[in-house]
């Protein structure tokens, strides 16, 4: 309800033999992680539980084992990102079935979740996390990746999926850890993570990092900085309170990759910058402060309320290739502008659960409310060329000046969120379970265009209520086989709350039905498999057009897919993670004479495929190989160009100095295979990264 005011696969056998490895590797092997009491708050280590992880908080809002939740997740746990190296929503992605990372404009991390795009499916804690940059992963203890449409639990948007970052908390242990690393490409790192016990009633922690770093990409550089420091306090028995604060800055250029020549990628050395490196800064700054209450009321009541105060200022500016490389005169078209965004998020969340049984029928219920307000400010300068905006594709540095005299866009916002949501997780019997909830959202937007000459404040007033139904059935405690249907909204104000004009206001949000059938199996307590089949229909859908900045209203999409995963250790040595997924998505409908109903969506391959896998050969010594392939896939809804598929080998070896210091090699792109990694539209595409090699020094004290 809106209220107005004023391919086929080209190389099937390697991967076909892969994923039926995979599937034997289960068959030839054939406790309810409790959550500790409030008053011993202990968290145990990733190193416990290695690539697998067992219960989560965030998909269900009770702490629910991952093969009674039904739907497709994928967690990614700390010792994973420390064997990996990962630094990036990016780095995680590559390994996670039916996401595919997206270009982002060289500002922000972009992800592809079923065929659907966004900037503002993330989440840390469960908070929305919303704004476009690039996150890091010094003080994060596990990634989820949460999969199909997801408003039931997390709001507005989650129309693909979600990405929801776990933080590092004080606890009543101590850590001491620091992380030193050094790489090709200039790349220099440190972190540190720090804590442990004041007394019996309070924890402390800290989290740091600094890196600088520079790239495979001519002209471009990088360096961010972080700290978040933490401290767990008991108020009393049954109350713990956790409280936070992260100061991040991030400081980049924006590299918005190469131009398409007859619907390829132009091909060029990897390390050519299309447009002007040294005019194409990119910024943000981040302070955020967490509070966290959580309260055992006793008879089956728990008590959670969580708020997250964010203050945002990001700003970017780029010089890039604007247009395709004209086949005659061999030149590009080059773009310019800046923009800068301000935002200041509020949102506070009470959860209650309560555990009861009704004869022979037990009930997990959770009730909550979510309150929040957003402002933002967004301006946009179109940049002015003193010389003419354009140049050779053989020598594509621009070097005349740029000034940004004139402001396209100049928007204020202030978006208002009341939510309250009812779920109740129902078991039969052993072998029955079943999921129904309900969520009601009033997301209001005032919205002020200082451009316009009319017009230009309006308000809207979105009212959207999402339903969850999810039925389970146990044919043996370790496996689940599941049934789930699920709506989800995205108002028409969008990720970025920037995108509402006179024109628009009057659209309906979009909306998102998945329909998934699924398998979860535990196949041993440290070794976890799931398969899901879904489909999910998109309505009154805004998808990006041809030409940059640019979009264009469709009638529906369609994403069908399927999707393996297999986490965890199949023998005392060897440890795994990987996936498959088949996609196909699609629109539904004709736009116009280009764009019609058949044509693929952008930035989704057919096929994909992952496997990682480290094998401990002795107590200090061990190795890892992951393979990565990814099908072929256009890189927008014109479908005329085509990143090429490919396969990228990484490796590891990893060496245990003492019980203090490990040594740890990363290899990235073992045999410096040329591909192209993401884009943002025809021509804005993104190189791959040759080899690279990463040193790390891991202490523990």
């Amino acid at each position: 309800m809106t209220i107005i005011s004023s391919s086929p696969f080209s190389r099937p056998t390697p991967i076909a033999l892969a994923v039926a490895g995979m599937l034997l590797s289960c068959a030839a092997l054939a406790n309810d992680d409790q959550p500790a009491p409030v008053s011993v708050v202990e968290v145990l280590g990733s190193a416990d539980r290695g690539y697998a992880e067992k219960t989560t908080f965030s998909v269900m809002k009770t702490d629910t084992l991952l093969r009674d939740s039904p739907q497709s997740v994928t967690v990614i746990t700390r010792r994973l990102m420390d064997d990996q190296a990962m630094q990036s929503i990016a780095d995680a992605i590559r390994y996670v079935p039916g996401i595919v990372t997206a270009q982002g404009e060289g500002n922000r991390d972009a992800a592809v979740f079923r065929g659907n795009s966004s900037t503002g499916d993330f989440f840390i804690d469960g908070m929305r996390d919303d704004v476009q940059y690039y996150r890091d992963f010094y003080n994060i203890e596990s990634l989820e990746a949460i999969k199909g449409a997801n408003a039931m639990i997390f709001g507005r948007g989650g129309s693909g999926g979600v990405i929801n970052r776990v933080s590092k908390q004080a606890r009543w242990v101590p850590v001491a850890d620091v992380n030193l690393s050094v790489g090709s490409y200039g790349h220099k790192r440190a972190a540190v993570d720090v804590g442990g016990t004041v007394n019996p009633d309070m924890a402390v922690r800290v989290n740091a990092m600094a890196e600088r770093s520079d790239s495979y990409r001519g002209g471009v550089t990088l360096e961010r900085k972080g700290i978040n420091p933490t401290m767990s306090l008991r108020a009393g028995r049954n109350t713990r309170i956790s409280l936070g604060y992260e100061h991040f800055r991030d400081d980049r250029i924006a590299d918005r990759g190469v131009p398409s020549f007859n619907g390829r990628p132009f091909d060029s050395d990897v390390s050519t910058f299309f447009g002007n490196a040294e005019l194409s800064p990119t910024g943000v700054r981040v302070d955020a402060f967490s509070a966290y209450v959580e309260h055992d009321a006793g008879n089956g009541f728990m008590l959670r309320n969580r708020t997250r105060v964010a203050k945002y200022d990001k700003y970017y500016q780029n010089v890039y290739a604007n247009s395709a490389v004209n086949t005659t005169t061999g030149r590009l078209a080059v773009g310019a502008y800046l923009d800068t965004t301000e935002r200041n998020n509020l949102f506070n969340q009470t959860d209650l659960s309560y555990a009861l049984a009704t004869g022979s029928i037990t009930h997990k219920i959770a009730a909550g409310v979510e309150l929040g307000r957003q402002e933002t400010d967004n301006a946009r300068r179109t940049g002015a060329f003193a010389a003419p905006a354009s140049v050779l594709a053989s020598n594509p540095i621009y070097t005349g000046g740029v000034s940004f005299p004139t402001a396209t866009t100049s928007n204020y916002s202030e978006a208002k969120v009341a939510s309250v949501y009812l779920q109740d997780q129902i078991i039969f019997s052993p072998q029955w379970q079943a999921v129904a909830g309900l969520r009601y959202d009033r997301f209001s937007v005032d919205f002020s265009n200082r451009l316009a000459t009319s017009n230009g404040q309006f308000a809207v007033t979105d009212t959207p209520v999402s339903p969850r139904f999810g039925l389970i059935y146990k044919p043996v405690e370790a496996m689940s086989v599941y049934a789930s249907y699920s709506r989800a909204y995205l108002p028409r104000a969008g990720d970025q709350l920037t995108s509402l004009t006179a024109s628009n206001r009057a659209f309906d949000p979009e909306k998102f039905d998945n329909v998934e059938l699924g398998v979860k199996w535990d196949v041993t307590p440290l070794l976890a498999a799931s398969a899901a089949v879904y489909q999910l229909d998109r309505s009154n859908v805004v998808v990006p057009g041809a030409v940059a900045g640019t979009s264009i209203l469709v009638d529906g999409q369609r994403s069908r897919g399927v999707e393996l995963d297999l986490t965890g250790r199949v023998t005392q040595a060897l440890s795994v993670m990987g996936g498959y997924a088949y996609q196909d998505a699609v629109l539904t409908a004709d736009q116009s004479a280009t764009v019609r109903s058949g044509a693929k969506l952008a930035m989704v391959p057919k096929h994909t495929f992952s496997l990682w896998s480290r094998y401990d050969f002795s107590a200090p010594l061990a190795a890892a190989l992951g393979v990565v392939y990814r099908d072929s896939l256009y890189t927008s809804t014109s479908n005329t160009v085509m990143l090429p598929s490919f396969t990228r080998v990484d490796g590891a070896v990893f060496y245990r100095l003492s019980k203090q210091y490990r040594l740890q090699l990363n290899v990235e792109n073992l045999f410096d295979k040329k591909y192209w990694a993401s884009a943002h539209n025809d021509n804005n595409i993104m190189p791959g990264a040759p080899r690279s090699v990463k040193l790390s020094l891991f202490a523990s004290f």
